[in-house]
């Protein structure tokens, strides 16, 4: 067999090795340059009419957004960065005329921009037909009331799509966006931080349990600031009042697989996730008169004079209340009324006054409906009745620190299952 000498062996190998050594990091480097430049990023859109009774959303670079009812124009800065509102051309004319105006300045600026309906956006047919249709919006120009509507130019082309229960698409986004225009400049509201403007939802989150209404929400809870705390309180089947969000909800926590409602002697002899107290009439007494700075919020209750009488210190008491009537009765009674949404929305003529008669200082709303009703808020946050927004961690992203940063001052405090604000300098733990 012939064979290299030795030291012609030692240069192959040596030249062998710097070859590998040379080569392969390069080729390593250039497929990741050209992964990274090949990679596509994808906007997909949903739109649900009124019909579907279907939350819609979309999401752009992994991020979901949900959307209220109208119109929802989103302007891409780039393939991954974008800014949108909603407009509640449903409800609004005014907003119908706001909407057209962005989407002229869009189109005639070159922007790219998708559109998505929510709902319903008008209630017969925009009355800007034409100017949509100038717009190349032809379809958008007819849409009727509940009809769901997608719109996007990321082709160039413009493309809708309608249907009436839902329309969803997913197209990619080009690469080479890049738009520094801001259509929809953010907001920010001025507010002084301060441990009123949080309630602790459902006595708040306990080792990542939320919903509990459990004494130890309530104790890891106060020592970490929170000084308002909601609690649910329903009806036993023998008519006594206990903390708890429903009873289906409670038998899961509990695996209890008796019928519902169980008894207040029965509700007694379980705990929640085999480890957390739950709380009959006796317990939220024993629990607020040992913190004497503590304040309950009560929700599910329509007799406001029946909870009251029975609560350890009715001065430390808010109960949300369902009607104009039950919110009359707790007036009457020297009981805090808090006005819920539902009510709020249908009172007639002007709600400012009816809350200044009812000498009614708090309301509750969902975060959800804030931007549509941005003019009510204004007008509560300025007759000084504080208004707390409940739904937070309900969508994507919209979790406790988004609306510190984003919705406080234009809502005065917030339902939050965690503490992640600053702790009031005032105020010590018991």
């Amino acid at each position: 067999m012939n064979t290299l000498p030795r030291s012609s062996f030692l240069r192959a190998v040596a030249l062998l090795l710097t070859g590998f050594i040379m080569v392969c990091p390069a080729t390593t480097f250039a497929q990741k340059e050209n992964a990274k430049n090949t990679e596509v990023v994808s906007a997909t859109l949903n739109s649900y009419g009124f019909n579907a009774k279907k939350r819609s959303d979309f999401t752009i670079a992994g991020q979901k957004e949900t959307v209220q009812r109208g119109l929802t124009i989103i302007h891409f800065n780039s393939p991954v960065t974008y800014e949108f509102r909603t407009f509640d051309t449903y409800g609004s004319v005014e907003e119908q005329a706001q909407a057209l105006d962005v989407l002229g300045q869009l189109h005639g600026n070159g922007a790219y921009f998708a559109i998505l309906v929510h709902d319903s956006a008008t209630k017969g047919t925009f009355g800007q037909s034409k100017d949509l249709t100038k717009l190349g919006l032809t379809k958008l120009s007819v849409l009727k009331g509940r009809q769901a509507y997608v719109m996007h130019n990321l082709g160039q082309d413009v493309h809708e799509w309608v249907d009436d229960i839902g329309a969803s698409v997913t197209v990619d986004i080009p690469k080479n966006i890049q738009d520094d225009r801001i259509y929809f400049p953010k907001e920010t509201y001025e507010f002084e931080p301060s441990a009123d403007r949080y309630i602790a939802h459902a006595g708040g989150e306990v080792n990542g349990h939320a919903y509990t209404n459990t004494k130890e929400a309530l104790d890891q809870n106060y020592a970490k600031g929170f000084r308002l705390f909601e609690l649910d309180i329903i009806k036993t089947s023998d008519g006594k009042l206990v903390a708890a969000h429903d009873w289906n909800m409670w038998s899961r926590f509990t695996e209890y697989k008796g019928s519902l409602p169980p008894s207040l002697e029965e509700f007694k002899k379980h705990t929640i996730y085999g480890d957390y107290t739950t709380l009959d009439m006796q317990g939220i007494n024993d629990w607020f008169a040992a913190h004497p700075d503590a304040i309950l919020v009560t929700d599910k209750l329509s007799d406001p004079i029946a909870f009251a009488e029975k609560f350890v210190d009715k001065d430390r008491l808010i109960m949300e209340l369902f009607s104009p009537m039950a919110i009359e009765i707790a007036t009457k009674n020297g009981i805090k009324a808090m006005i819920s949404q539902r009510p709020l929305l249908k009172l007639k003529g002007d709600k400012l006054n009816f809350l200044a008669v009812n000498n009614v200082q708090y309301a509750a709303v969902s975060r959800r409906i804030i931007e549509r009703e941005k003019k009510l808020m204004l007008q509560l946050r300025d007759a000084g009745i504080k208004v707390y927004v409940y739904n937070v961690n309900f969508d994507p992203g919209k979790d406790e620190r988004y609306v510190y940063e984003n919705e406080l001052g234009l809502v005065y405090g917030m339902y939050a299952d965690k503490w992640v604000f600053d702790r009031p300098k005032d105020r010590a733990s018991k």
